[in-house]
């Protein structure tokens, strides 16, 4: 029987949910998330867990911090002086946006306080400091893609502020 190794392609429908059972992102009704293993391009923790696996084997486990996003780092807060902020933009506390790094990485910035002269933004990933459990399912492994990418392929449902 095939085990998912390193270097595979490998396709799972995964929910991953918080430790008040809160569900952070799911592959339900959505294609399963295809990934190659070995190449970072998930969360080690994640990647770790589905090596060794056989296709249709199902799996529950529960990443520490460190497995996942790493632990909230209060320096990670950035305040910005609001007359930076391009013409026409009126951001709302709470709102989640992107900065660009000179790399051209996007990074997801929430605002957490906003006064006339300055804004704050904390720059952690919005599961950093928790820890995330998952369902998963191997539903298939190959040597080479099987589907077009879809979403941003982090593991997480870019429309809640993953890094894509």
């Amino acid at each position: 029987m095939q085990k998912v190794e390193n270097g595979m392609f490998v396709s799972v429908n995964y929910t991953g949910t918080l430790d008040n059972g809160e569900v952070f992102d799911s592959s339900e009704g959505r294609q399963p998330l295809e990934f190659q293993t070995g190449t970072g391009q998930l969360i080690k923790g994640f990647e770790d867990a589905v090596m060794g696996m056989s296709l249709n084997e199902k799996k529950e486990f529960t990443l520490s911090p460190q497995e996942a996003y790493g632990e909230r780092d209060e320096n990670q807060k950035h305040e910005f002086p609001r007359a930076d902020l391009p013409s026409g933009v009126d951001p709302k506390l709470g709102d989640t946006v992107a900065f660009s790094t000179p790399q051209g990485q996007r990074v997801p910035a929430k605002l957490i306080e906003m006064d006339d002269e300055k804004l704050t933004f904390d720059l952690n990933h919005p599961l950093a400091g928790k820890s995330l459990t998952f369902s998963i399912e191997v539903v298939g492994i190959s040597d080479k893609p099987t589907q077009q990418p879809e979403g941003c392929g982090a593991g997480c449902d870019c429309s809640s502020g993953c890094s894509c």
